[in-house]
């Protein structure tokens, strides 16, 4: 059961995984910083240009499930290196789109497929195969990913947009992809038996996994069909749903034109965002640490009692002094993605590891369809509204709602259970 003393080869995975996952990040904050630019170029609405994001958002969420059956069928390593080469095709493909459904084939449908096989589904099957300990920590790190991501991506991405134009934002998106290709094909393993060890803090006789013989599709649909007869399926996606509702869709689609609104620098609003990723790199990796040790229902309700809380102050923090501003920056941004590790535990304590892959790509589709709806909402509202105020408020209500709905996962289950099936 103890940990190798030696350097464990699950190290080297995460790593590889980690700047996937970030450069997926950074390519999928980009639309906030090209919405502006693409008002004033081509004269496109934010609701039309929202409908492309809403797309990518859409089926970042579907591929999920159907990206974790491929991870069984042709291999977590091949899985990833076609999702970088379909990003960099089509990050790249954007700075020649001159109508508005070039921006929904080309970022929405292209680029949408590529990062969805890059998706949260990953970093489930990854520390599932590849760690026994400490699983809710080495998800907070791949998790916060998405953080990092944002940090280091969206301050250069404003600065070239400002100086240089948004074409050269989105080659740098493109280059990011291009480079960790080859570091997926020479480092990443599908399973820890491929380099002849077992997974971390696992005795070494662990059995080798069982190849899959069955078809992607049908195993991703046959989680779906278990998934609909589950009531705890049911509470998870709805309230990851809501959590993508908050976050993607909302805050990483709309709060740089939210303070454009309000007389915010662009790049200002790109440095807020960045600095709410800082935040949430160490409220994710801790919310990670967390769920190894507490009670995953608890620390939901907590976190998205906080954001709903949080959103609700949104629109009088951006009409308010700066000093309001920040200190939401400060509460949201602790708190962003803190659910993905809690999420992915009671996944796996519902439908168990061998299933945790293709049942948490479900519940991030859930996610993710709910993003795709608030992109949409939102841009629709300030369009005809002239304001995100009534988006930002209706958010954080659903997530208050949230906060009650999860309490109620698991709650039949024997809590002596739980560290088994995780």
């Amino acid at each position: 059961m103890a940990a190798s003393r030696k350097f464990h080869y699950a190290w080297l995975i995460v790593a590889v995984t980690f700047l996937t996952l970030l450069t997926t990040a950074g390519i999928r904050s980009t639309p906030g910083i090209l919405i502006v630019p693409l008002e004033h170029e081509f004269g496109w609405s934010r609701a039309t240009i929202s409908l492309a994001v809403s797309v990518n958002l859409l089926l970042y969420g579907l591929m999920g499930p159907f990206a974790a059956a491929f991870f069984d069928k042709i291999g977590v390593r091949r899985t990833m290196a076609i999702a970088l080469f379909l990003l960099a095709v089509g990050v790249s493909s954007t700075t020649l789109m001159t109508r508005p459904w070039h921006m929904v084939l080309i970022w929405g449908v292209v680029v949408g497929c590529g990062a969805g096989m890059t998706a949260y589904s990953l970093s489930a099957t990854v520390v599932s195969r590849w760690f026994k300990e400490s699983q809710g920590t080495v998800m907070g790190v791949l998790t916060a990913s998405a953080a990092t991501g944002q940090l280091l991506f969206l301050p250069l991405l404003a600065q070239l947009s400002h100086h240089h134009g948004w074409r050269a934002a989105a080659f740098a998106t493109a280059g990011a992809a291009i480079v960790v290709f080859p570091l997926v094909l020479f480092i990443m393993r599908n399973h820890p038996h491929d380099v002849g060890t077992s997974r971390y803090g696992a005795a070494e006789n662990e059995p080798a996994p069982t190849a899959s013989g069955e078809n992607p599709f049908r195993i991703a649909l046959s989680g779906l069909q278990r998934g609909i007869r589950s009531t705890d399926f049911w509470l998870l996606a709805g309230s990851f749903f809501i959590c993508g509702a908050s976050t993607n869709g909302l805050i990483g689609t709309h709060l740089v034109p939210a303070c454009v609104d309000h007389g915010i620098p662009e790049v200002q609003a790109a440095g807020l965002l960045a600095f709410m990723g800082i935040l949430d790199l160490f409220g994710t990796t801790l919310s990670g640490w967390l769920s190894d040790r507490y009670n995953s229902r608890y620390l939901l309700c907590w976190y998205y009692g906080l954001r709903g809380l949080s959103l609700l102050g949104l629109p009088f923090a951006l009409s308010g002094p700066q000093w309001s501003l920040s200190a939401f920056a400060i509460f949201y941004g602790l708190d962003w993605i803190a659910t993905v590790p809690p999420t992915v535990r009671l996944t796996a304590e519902a439908f168990g590891r061998q299933n945790v892959g293709v049942m948490f790509g479900w519940i991030f589709a859930s996610h993710q369809v709910g993003a795709a709806l608030a992109a949409t909402f939102a841009g629709t509202v300030r369009t005809y509204l002239g304001d995100y105020m009534i988006a930002f408020l209706l958010s954080g209500m659903i997530c208050l709602l949230a906060a009650g709905l999860v309490l109620r996962i698991n709650k039949n289950r024997l809590p002596e259970l739980a560290p088994e099936a995780a």
